[in-house]
Formats: structure tokens, C-alpha cells, sequence
């Protein structure tokens, strides 16, 4: 049983990188006062970026670099047509994933001839688990030796990133000038330009933080949790990153734990796939599939409490004649 309980927590982990990497991406957005939508699109652009580089060049890291450079590029073209010419962000945010989505497949197909997809990638094209010092060694020590060998330990180095992340972005957002300076144009963005501080700019290093999360997000789903890039590889991982996110009231410690339980429920249907529930039977696997999707629409629903964005997200700024 405690194996078990191993497993799916390992699993947990895995699964819920993406989803953190997308929610802190979208933290960072939507704090700035920039709803953004499009955080699917851009980690399926970096999702394919990644695997078409890491498989020409046989390097992750030039992948990685790849997914963020694309997936940056993406959030310029948000940033121009909801911060510069102030358009409808989430017309902008949707156009972005419509984009993204058509354009990986396309060129897929026509570099490849493989529907789509990227070629398989080599293991030396992907990132490898790392494992932890003295890992193989305490792995027999009861109760906290697999805790470390099998749970900590033998996770790649995205999963790492992705939660020293979390208090990375506390820091940068609570503890810092240039948080402040976040929080506030996305709580007043007049109070912060009449203190004389540019709220275009200011927004715009929003989105590109969060374009090169989902970076990381989408080479995560390419060149470490996969071996290539796959058409709709994301499956609504964006909104689901986008749910955890007002779940957790644009918190990153809450982001986090709300990113664990989705990642917790896709975990569990993996195991549950043709089990059989005692006094039930064997349950579809589809319903098990199905649970963080039902969560993200009940989530979204209001189900959770109030959840009070930035008082002007969404809000085109327009820059006050004296």
C-alpha cells in the first residue's frame, strides 16, 4: 500500500508541472491587469518548438530555449494587440491557441509527413532524471528511504525548476520593487503611471515572464515528459492551469497546491485504468480521465468562494490627455 501511495504521489509530481509552470505564468499576466487565455496556445507553440529543435540539433536545452523563444514570441503578439492597441485580451488569448494549435500541426506535417507529430526523440534529446545524492543507498531505509529514492529523487530537471519556481515568484511578486510595481498597475494602473512609470512597459515584462514559463511548460511536455511533439499534446492544460490559478486567488503558494491536485486526480486515473472499485465494478476509465476536467468547470463555476481578481485585469489602460 505504501508503495502505492509512492507511485501515485511520483506521478503527482510529474503530472502537475506543466499545470504549475502555465498557473505562474498566468499569475504574472493576469497581475499585470492582461487576462490571458492563450496560455494553451503558447504552450502547445512551445511544445512543438521544443521538440522540432531538440530533435534537428539532438540538445534539450536547445529545445528548451526554442519552446521559450516561440512561446515569448507568442505573448509579444498578445501583449500588441491587447496592451498596445488595446483590443479585447480575450479575443487576443484565443486567436493565440486557434494560432498555435493550426500552425504546429501544419508545419508538422509538412517538415515531417508524420500527421503532425515530431520524430521519436533520441534519450540524449531529452531530459533525464537526475538522481539525487545517496539515493540507491538509503532507498532500503524504511518509510523515509523510499520517500527520498523513489519520490524526490529521479524526477528531470524541469520538475525540479517548476516548484523552486513557486517561491522564486512569491519573492519577485511580494518582496520586490518590481513586484509592487505588478500589483499595483494591475490594481491601478493610473495611480502607477501619474507616479511615472510606464504601464505599457510594465506589462509588457508581465507577458514576457509569462510567455517564457510556458516555455518551459510546453518543453516540458515535448523533451521530458514525452519523446517528441504531439498534435494537442497540451489537452487543455492552459485552462486547466488557468482554473488552479483562480482557485487559488492569484496566489503562488496556493497556485501550487492547487496544480498538485489536479496533478493528484490525473495521477489517480492513470492508476484506476481497468481497476475494479469494491461494490462497484470496474468504473469506466473515461470517468477517471474525465475528473480534472469536471473539477476545472465546477472550479469555474464559482464553487470555491469569492475570488477577487485585480481590480482592472482585463482593462485596456488608456493613458490619461493633461
Amino acid at each position: 500500500m505504501f508503495d502505492v501511495i509512492i507511485l501515485v504521489l511520483d506521478s503527482t509530481l510529474r503530472l502537475s508541472t506543466p499545470l504549475l509552470f502555465a498557473c505562474l505564468a498566468g499569475l504574472f499576466s493576469e497581475r499585470s491587469g492582461v487576462v490571458d487565455i492563450g496560455l494553451e496556445g503558447k504552450m502547445l507553440g512551445g511544445a512543438f518548438a521544443a521538440g522540432t529543435v531538440a530533435y534537428l540539433t539532438g540538445n534539450p536545452w536547445a529545445g528548451l530555449l526554442a519552446a521559450i523563444c516561440i512561446s515569448i514570441v507568442l505573448s509579444l503578439i498578445h501583449g500588441f494587440a491587447s496592451i498596445t492597441n488595446r483590443g479585447n485580451q480575450i479575443v487576443s488569448g484565443v486567436a493565440i491557441n486557434f494560432l498555435a494549435a493550426g500552425l504546429s500541426v501544419l508545419l508538422g506535417q509538412a517538415w515531417f509527413g508524420q500527421g503532425g507529430r515530431t520524430p521519436q526523440l533520441a534519450i540524449e534529446a531529452r531530459f533525464a532524471p537526475i538522481t539525487l545524492p545517496f539515493a540507491d543507498s538509503v532507498r532500503d531505509v524504511p518509510f523515509l528511504g523510499p520517500i527520498y529514492a523513489d519520490l524526490i529523487s529521479g524526477h528531470n530537471i524541469l520538475v525540479y525548476a517548476a516548484f523552486l519556481t513557486v517561491p522564486l515568484t512569491w519573492w519577485i511578486v511580494f518582496r520586490t520593487r518590481f513586484g509592487l510595481r505588478l500589483r499595483a498597475v494591475g490594481e491601478s494602473p493610473h495611480a502607477v503611471d501619474t507616479a511615472g512609470i510606464s504601464v505599457v512597459w510594465l506589462r509588457y515584462r508581465a507577458v514576457i515572464i509569462c510567455g517564457a514559463l510556458c516555455g518551459f511548460a510546453g518543453a516540458y511536455l515535448a523533451i521530458a515528459q514525452s519523446a517528441g511533439f504531439i498534435k494537442d499534446m497540451s489537452a487543455g492544460k492552459g485552462f486547466i492551469a488557468l482554473a488552479a490559478l483562480i482557485f487559488a486567488k492569484w496566489r503562488p503558494v496556493s497556485a501550487m497546491f492547487a496544480c498538485l491536485l489536479f496533478g493528484f486526480l490525473d495521477a489517480i486515473a492513470n492508476l484506476m485504468q481497468g481497476q475494479e472499485v469494491p461494490g462497484i465494478g470496474e468504473v469506466p476509465v473515461q470517468f477517471f480521465q474525465a475528473l480534472p476536467y469536471i473539477l476545472t468547470v465546477v472550479l469555474l463555476a464559482g464553487f470555491i468562494g469569492r475570488a477577487i481578481p485585480p481590480k482592472n485585469v482585463g482593462v485596456p489602460y488608456v493613458k490619461e490627455r493633461t
